[in-house]
């Protein structure tokens, strides 16, 4: 597999989850040689990350995100910048909230689904980056 870079910039609305599932599905199609868990594991970690970005960083004003996807011989990683407002973000650890929380669980399943995750001010923008290791094909 050779190194790859893509990169999409949306603009929430009118783009939506549905545009960075397309996306990333699109990105990762022709790499055969992704281990289906890898596969899984980083779309759905990249997925819900695009998905928590959008619902709360918007705070219902709509927001721009440019997100990059790197796939390697060794690495799936993805970075998410967004316009949004400003968060208390903790990373701490992949520990989820109580069962009668209605949220939380968000960051918790992405941490358990990734190697790393970082969350960073820089600027105006929130940047998001994660990354997994990838396992060897059988």
């Amino acid at each position: 597999m050779t190194d790859s870079d893509t990169t999409l910039a949306l603009s929430t609305p009118p783009d939506d989850i549905d545009t960075v599932q397309d996306f990333v599905q699109r990105v990762l199609e022709p790499h055969p040689d992704i281990v289906d868990i890898d596969r899984f594991a980083f779309e759905t970690a990249l997925v819900e990350l695009a998905s928590n970005v959008i619902q709360h960083a918007a705070a219902g004003t709509g927001i721009t995100c440019v997100l990059s996807i790197h796939a390697d011989d060794h690495e799936l990683s993805a970075r998410i910048s967004d316009t949004g407002t400003a968060g208390a973000v903790t990373l701490s650890g992949p520990v989820l909230p109580d069962d009668l929380a209605e949220s939380g669980r968000e960051l918790a399943l992405i941490q358990m689904l990734v190697d790393s995750v970082h969350f960073e001010r820089v600027g105006d923008r929130n940047v998001w980056t994660i990354s997994r290791a990838r396992h060897p094909l059988p």
